[in-house]
């Protein structure tokens, strides 16, 4: 359990083109060859930041499932990432957490974008996710979450050590994004994945990437670089976070709360 390997695929998108996405990413994950305990891929990875649900969304038994499934599977290890899924009528920016038994979790982004319309086109997660894998407790977000540092708050109650955000993130606001995962380190004393994609939208919305890998004091553990396609590869280590709590235990000075 004091180590766990993770990878970031940091990739340009094929605007609202799902096999073409599926496609790219399968050689992309073909091309690790080293061993991994999850593979993260960015918000909307089929489609790119689309505010066409209707058109392109799919439910939970669609090919997108199968595609992630059959790719954990593969790898022998997590894959995640979000999509648009419908339920019931109700569209959603749902994040899946697929294990490599072909078991998952899933959730729905919480905080959407009103600056892109996303709140006209997809309905609020209500609630917060946090998994299990080997040991270490995760919590996966998506996106426009990292604006909003109350839903993402550590607890005494629901402890994690990793937070990861998948994003469609524009470079014009990359200053926010790289100050604010920092931010979330260290006020959670945790791990945080940001991983971002780069290249334009169908909107001519240019994303530099700028993902990262921060330790529980903000401090970069990873070097990629902006403005290109990257996969990388890190390991992360259990120890060092659990003493570093014990030396700096400020989660037992924390406030109470209710998310209401």
């Amino acid at each position: 359990m004091n180590q766990l390997k993770i990878t970031l695929i940091q990739s340009d998108l094929h605007w609202e083109n799902k096999e073409k996405n599926l496609e790219m990413f399968s050689e992309k994950i073909a091309s690790i060859s080293e061993f991994t305990d999850l593979i993260i891929l960015p918000e909307m990875f089929t489609t790119g930041f689309s505010m066409r649900p209707e058109l392109f969304a799919e439910t939970m038994s669609g090919s997108t499932i199968f595609w992630m499934t059959q790719k954990a599977k593969e790898k022998n290890c997590v894959i995640t990432g979000s999509f648009i899924c419908e339920e019931n009528g109700n569209y959603f920016n749902r994040l899946v957490w697929m294990n490599a038994d072909g078991s998952y979790s899933s959730y729905d982004k919480r905080h959407l974008f009103r600056m892109g319309d996303e709140n006209k086109h997809y309905g609020h997660g209500q609630k917060k996710l946090i998994v299990d894998l080997k040991g270490w407790k995760i919590c996966p977000m998506i996106c426009y979450d990292l604006r909003f540092p109350v839903w993402t708050r550590n607890t005494k109650e629901h402890v994690y050590d990793v937070l990861i955000y998948v994003a469609n993130w524009p470079e014009r606001r990359a200053h926010p994004w790289k100050s604010l995962l920092i931010a979330r380190a260290i006020e959670n004393q945790c791990f945080v994945a940001g991983i971002n994609r780069v290249g334009n939208d169908g909107n001519e919305i240019y994303h530099s990437g700028d993902s990262v890998v921060l330790d529980f004091k903000g401090e970069p553990l990873s070097k990629i670089e902006s403005g290109i396609e990257v996969i990388h590869t890190l390991t992360l280590n259990y120890k060092e976070l659990v003493e570093f709590r014990k030396l700096f235990p400020v989660m037992l000075d924390a406030d109470d709360f209710e998310i209401r």
